[in-house]
């Protein structure tokens, strides 16, 4: 074993040991060291800069105590962790979810780093949420629990420091008492937040960027293979905001969007889904809050099937857009042998490294989350630019540059691929540009 390959196996077995119980933070940190390998190879103070990368720059854990209309004192736990300031201010979401613990929040800052170094705009990486279960609050408790949460967070963040976002269970009705709070409590009207409502301070097109955005992607992949969306079969995972306008913007584009899902069942519409449907579904998620079976009893052509995944159903393109490992290593061979022959990931870390090690065997065009997803933060950014501006740009404009913003991401991992000899690898190619770019700041600034 050469020295830089010893080397490499040290690193490697270093960060394991300091984080063991870690299980999604090391999976996501192994799915991007593997893509790496050949370029600590090539030039060994780039190992010393991911060594570095790895180890969050600093980690918020904080107790979040509220009152639920019962007058029952309740408590849980928050989070910010805030990643990489090497390209600007820590960004990223903020989840909300009884699966939240520090390993979730580590690995999607982690790969937040990437993303947001991918889309070509100046935003540091960070995450955060808490383990609240919001299903079944009512609006009051939501905005007790959201307004005990910012007083703690308010003194990590600013326009300058960090600006979070949403993420699951993080939507307009979240972002906005988390604002209203700020501003209470900091006593300034800034940029702090991104998605925010569009009469004080939100973009056009930030509900709607990670779907289209992940579209958009697709189409660029399939291009360069000399193919196109139209009249391709996709089934879509989840029923929330990454999947409702990755429906849309498949249709608009030409395609054929037959499944939503949630964590009960999926629902099928075999000759896909009508925009009429699409904003049915919106409506039962987005307002009535209730679950994806409901929507049965609005479509006489609907299918339901409780407790399975959609990924049974046979299809062209697979668009995983609900959680992280939605998609194993079974559920990757049944996608292959029902016919799939891209998988474009919606969500972050939807797919185990098992699922991609499948996707690559069998040469299923892969469009990994950290690029194909990139589009929600890239609005982010550019919400930010207009929040500085205090202006608000139009529709058309905010879109035609989510369209350019993700042309460039397919195109830059297509090219950092083809420079290390990894052909059209487009996992390994996202992971390199993005790292090379975070890597190279780190270096520049010193060891800090």
């Amino acid at each position: 074993m050469s020295a830089v390959a010893e080397k490499i196996s040290a690193v490697r077995a270093g960060i394991r040991r300091r984080d063991p119980d870690q299980k999604e933070f090391l999976q996501a940190v192994d799915e991007v060291f593997e893509s790496l390998t050949p370029v600590f190879e090539r030039d060994p103070q780039y190992l010393e800069a991911f060594e570095r990368l790895v180890e969050p720059e600093r980690q918020i854990v904080f107790r979040v105590p509220w009152i639920d209309d019962k007058g029952v004192q309740r408590v849980n736990r928050g989070f910010r962790v805030q990643m990489s300031s090497a390209l600007g201010p820590y960004k990223g979401g903020l989840r909300f979810h009884p699966t939240v613990n520090l390993s979730v929040i580590k690995f999607l800052a982690f790969e937040q780093t990437f993303k947001n170094s991918l889309t070509t705009l100046m935003m540091g990486a960070g995450k955060g949420g808490s383990d609240l279960n919001p299903r079944g609050l009512s609006d009051r408790e939501i905005m007790a629990f959201c307004q005990s949460f910012m007083i703690e967070l308010h003194r990590h963040i600013g326009a300058d420091t960090d600006v979070p976002a949403g993420d699951i269970n993080v939507g307009a009705r979240e972002i906005g008492y988390l604002f209203g709070q700020y501003k209470r409590l900091a006593n300034n009207f800034t940029g702090v937040l991104t998605g925010k409502d569009l009469r004080w301070g939100g973009s056009l097109i930030r509900p709607e960027a990670t779907g289209y955005g992940c579209v958009y992607f697709a189409q660029n992949y399939l291009a360069h293979k000399g193919d196109s969306l139209k009249g391709k079969r996709c089934v879509v995972s989840g029923s929330g905001n990454v999947a409702q306008y990755t429906a849309e913007k498949l249709l608009q584009l030409g395609a054929v969007p037959i499944t939503f899902s949630d964590s009960n069942g999926y629902v099928l519409e075999p000759n896909g889904f009508t925009q009429e449907q699409i904003n049915h579904v919106m409506e039962l998620k987005n307002t009535k809050r209730v679950r994806i079976s409901e929507y049965c009893a609005f479509s006489e052509t609907a299918q339901y099937f409780p407790g399975k995944k959609p990924w049974e159903v046979a299809a062209d393109l697979a668009f995983p857009s609900a959680t992280q490992n939605e998609i194993d290593e079974e559920d990757a061979k049944v996608l292959v042998a029902n016919g799939v022959k891209g998988v474009f990931e919606g969500a972050n870390m939807p797919s185990t490294n098992e699922a991609i090690e499948v996707y690559k065997s069998a040469d299923v065009m892969f469009g990994p989350a950290k690029a194909a997803n990139a589009g929600g933060v890239a609005v982010s950014g550019l919400e930010m630019a207009q929040n500085s501006q205090r202006l608000q740009w139009t529709r058309e404009e905010v879109d035609a540059q989510l369209e350019k913003i993700m042309k460039d991401i397919f195109e830059n991992s297509l090219a950092a691929a083809q420079e290390y000899g990894l052909k059209d690898d487009i996992q390994a190619g996202a992971n390199i540009a993005g790292f090379l770019k975070v890597a190279d700041s780190m270096i520049h600034q010193g060891c800090v």
